[in-house]
Formats: structure tokens, C-alpha cells, sequence
């Protein structure tokens, strides 16, 4: 672990893993905060609450979908470091609508607040990855992936967290959301301009930007190494589950577990920390080879404790009378400690799962090929993600609740266990 944390001392890496942080962090500052005031101080309706979190999920991913192919483009023609510092301009532009939707609570001004930040991700997710092992030794691109991969867990906790408290159940507290994003996405900017330089690994080509056209070609030129392609769909799988599990947190809490938003961050934060820490623990275990051995062992005991929480949440004692445990009596009561390892259960073993996939996506391929095959697994990843959160609306509109939600989730692990165990065999 020393070995892997020294890289944040060289500017090889640490502007990247700063940039990629702050971003993280604000995407989520904002959407949680956005997610809080809805939730508590707009709608009043358990039903329209769930829809709202599985439109704005989907909403955030659905630029993911549409124009991660021509982000690859881009980051595989021309330096990656110049697009990235273009990139966190635009957030300061985005930070500024967003803060005008909190201000007014206007959902429409929020939502297209959220589409463009997914936007910006979207041009820089490809990035992040591709600079990994144009700037790092092949030993230490694992390191470097999991270093990556807890630093955006701990950011997402720590913006969750942040906009748990920042907004009240009485939808107090906005202008401090508004200040704090614009605040990050400004500090964000100057971060990134000490990136070291990225230039593409191989003549410029043309940029097709007709993205249906582009993403179909990315695909089919991405698939048909088979573990490129495991790799690929295991990760979706993945980050399905994810955000399945995301969406479904604040009305659980609220609505299940009557509980105020401090409840719903303390959620969002114990996820967070136990991918990081899965993260950091599978490069451990695998002493930075890429590898894919413990992958089905790992998401089979994610769904394991996916199984337990549904279990805990069915069986919970909640308030009646719209009253809601703070953050001080949700911790008195006596299934609080159980639910909150479970939770961590399902995050550590997902972070073990996911981080060596990733490794699989920046060294299987040529350098200058690394952006366009994280861009195909974007679009890949992202597509499955809408239609998780539109197969979790659709359930809730059936009138299946969050809590009976939560056995899908268990089944898609063991789907993922089968794809994983694919990948072993497949590589090892």
C-alpha cells in the first residue's frame, strides 16, 4: 500500500487524482444536495420521491450513453491534459446554472444542471484512465487505478456527506450549496493546470461526430476481444447494481427507515468508503497483478449482503406519524450497527470486484487505444445504467417497493460472478 500511495507525492500523477477528486466530489455535493431538497422540501410523496431519483440518475448517466464515443475521440487525438483543463472551465459555467436551480428550487434548472455535469464527465472520463498508463509504469498502473477508484469513493462520500448537512429536512441551508459548488469547481480548475502534458500516441485522425454512428463502430471495434468484452459487460453489470443501489438510498431511508437526510448521507458515505477500501484491499491481494481470480468470490458476497439488507430493511421497526430519526437516534437503534456493516459489506466487496476490471480495460490494449476502449466501456457501462434506473422506475410504478428492489440487485451479482468467472478463465 506504500508503494501505491508514493505516486501521490509525483506530479506524474497526483494533479490527475486531485482533478478527478474534486470533480467526483462535486458532482455528488450537487446531486445529493439537489436530491435532499426534493426529496425533504418539495415533493411529499414516496412514490414521486423514487421517480425523481431514478430520472435524475438517469438524466446524469444519460450523456454517458450518447457521447462517450466522441470523448474518446478527442482524448485519443489530442492532449489529454488541454481537454481536461477545457473540461473544468465548463464545470465553473455548469456550478454556476446548478446553483441558480437550488436558489429558485427550480427541478427543471437542476436537471439540466445535472445533464451537463454528466456531460463534463463524460469528456473526462476517458481520460482519467488513458493518462494512467501513459504517465505510469505498467507495476504501477494497478495501483494507480486503485488509487484513482478510492480517491472518487472518498470524494463521493465526502460531497454526500456534505450535502446531507448543508441541506436540512426543511430544505434550509441552499445558499451554502450554492457558494460550495462554485467554490470547488473553481478550486477543481486550478488543480488540473498542473497536469503534465498528454499528447495523443499516434497521428491525428477525423473525428466522426455523428455519435450513433461513432459509438456503434467504438463498440464493434472494442467487443470482439473476448476479454476486453467480459471485462466490459462485468463492469456494466456492475455499475448497474450501483446505481440501482443509489437510487433506491434516500427513499429507503426516508420512507423505510424514517430517517432524516444526515441518515441518507451516513448511507451514501458507508458506500462510498467501502469500494475505496475494497479498492486499496484487492490491490493488496493481488500485489498489483492484473488479475481476475477474485472477482466471482467477491461480487457472489456482495449479493450475499445485499440479500441480508433486504432482510433488515423488511424487517424495520420505522416511525410513525411522518416523524423521522435523526442522525443521533437512527445510531441508538438497535439494528442501526448491523444494517451499517451490511452496507459496507456490499460496498468492499464491490470495489473488490470492480477495480481489477478497469486494470483489464488500460493494459490490455495499445497505448494510443487506451482512451476509445474506456469510452466504449462508457458507453457500454452507461447504456445498462438507464436501463437500470428505468427497470427500477418501471418496478415502482408496478408498485413493486424500494425494499423488494433490493432481491434484483442480489440477482444481477450472481450474474456478475458468472462474467467474472468468464474473465478468470478467459485470462489467467
Amino acid at each position: 500500500m506504500s508503494s501505491a500511495l508514493r505516486l501521490l507525492a509525483k506530479r506524474r500523477f497526483w494533479p490527475l487524482f486531485i482533478t478527478q477528486l474534486l470533480g467526483a466530489f462535486n458532482d455528488n455535493l450537487f446531486k445529493f444536495s439537489m436530491v435532499i431538497l426534493v426529496t425533504y422540501g418539495i415533493y411529499q410523496d414516496p412514490a414521486q420521491e423514487f421517480q425523481f431519483n431514478a430520472l435524475a440518475s438517469g438524466i446524469f448517466i444519460l450523456p454517458f450513453f450518447l457521447f462517450s464515443s466522441l470523448a474518446g475521440q478527442l482524448a485519443d487525438n489530442y492532449d489529454k491534459a488541454r481537454i481536461t483543463r477545457f473540461v473544468k472551465t465548463l464545470e465553473i459555467v455548469i456550478a454556476i446554472i446548478g446553483g441558480l436551480g437550488l436558489w429558485y428550487q427550480s427541478v427543471p434548472t437542476m436537471l439540466t444542471a445535472l445533464f451537463l455535469l454528466g456531460l463534463q464527465s463524460t469528456f473526462f472520463g476517458p481520460i482519467k484512465y488513458a493518462v494512467l498508463p501513459q504517465h505510469l509504469e505498467k507495476d504501477e498502473v494497478l495501483a494507480g487505478t486503485g488509487l484513482v477508484e478510492a480517491g472518487t469513493y472518498i470524494a463521493i462520500l465526502a460531497g454526500t456527506i456534505l450535502g446531507g448537512i448543508i441541506i436540512d429536512s426543511e430544505g434550509n441551508g441552499v445558499e451554502i450549496a450554492v457558494f460550495s459548488v462554485l467554490a470547488v469547481a473553481i478550486v477543481g480548475r486550478i488543480g488540473c493546470e498542473f497536469m503534465p502534458a498528454a499528447p495523443p500516441q499516434k497521428k491525428l485522425e477525423k473525428i466522426d461526430f455523428n455519435f450513433i454512428r461513432s459509438s456503434i463502430q467504438l463498440i464493434s471495434a472494442t467487443m470482439h476481444i473476448r476479454r476486453l468484452y467480459l471485462a466490459i459487460v462485468a463492469i456494466s453489470f456492475f455499475w448497474t447494481i450501483g446505481s440501482v443501489l443509489v437510487i433506491q438510498f434516500p427513499p429507503l431511508v426516508k420512507n423505510v427507515l424514517t430517517s432524516t437526510p444526515a441518515v441518507a448521507s451516513l448511507f451514501l458515505g458507508v458506500f462510498s468508503i467501502g469500494i475505496a477500501l475494497g479498492s486499496i484491499l484487492i490491490n493488496r491481494l493481488l500485489k498489483s497483478e492484473v488479475s481476475a481470480r477474485f472477482a466471482p468470490i467477491s461480487v457472489i458476497l456482495m449479493g450475499v449482503f445485499v440479500v441480508i439488507l433486504f432482510f433488515i430493511a423488511r424487517n424495520w421497526q420505522g416511525l410513525s406519524g411522518g416523524e423521522l430519526y435523526t442522525f443521533q437516534t437512527f445510531m441508538m437503534h438497535d439494528g442501526a450497527w448491523v444494517l451499517l456493516a451490511t452496507l459496507a459489506g456490499v460496498a468492499i466487496f464491490g470495489g473488490m470486484f470492480v477495480v481489477p476490471l478497469y486494470a483489464f480495460l488500460t493494459t490490455t490494449v495499445d497505448i494510443s487505444e487506451t482512451a476509445r476502449t474506456i469510452a466504449a466501456n462508457n458507453v457500454v457501462n452507461s447504456g445498462c445504467m438507464v436501463l437500470g434506473a428505468l427497470a427500477a422506475l418501471g418496478l415502482s410504478m408496478l408498485g413493486v417497493s424500494t425494499t423488494d428492489q433490493l432481491l434484483l440487485v442480489a440477482a444481477m451479482c450472481v450474474v456478475a460472478a458468472w462474467l467474472g468467472q468468464q474473465l478468470h478463465l478467459a485470462c489467467d
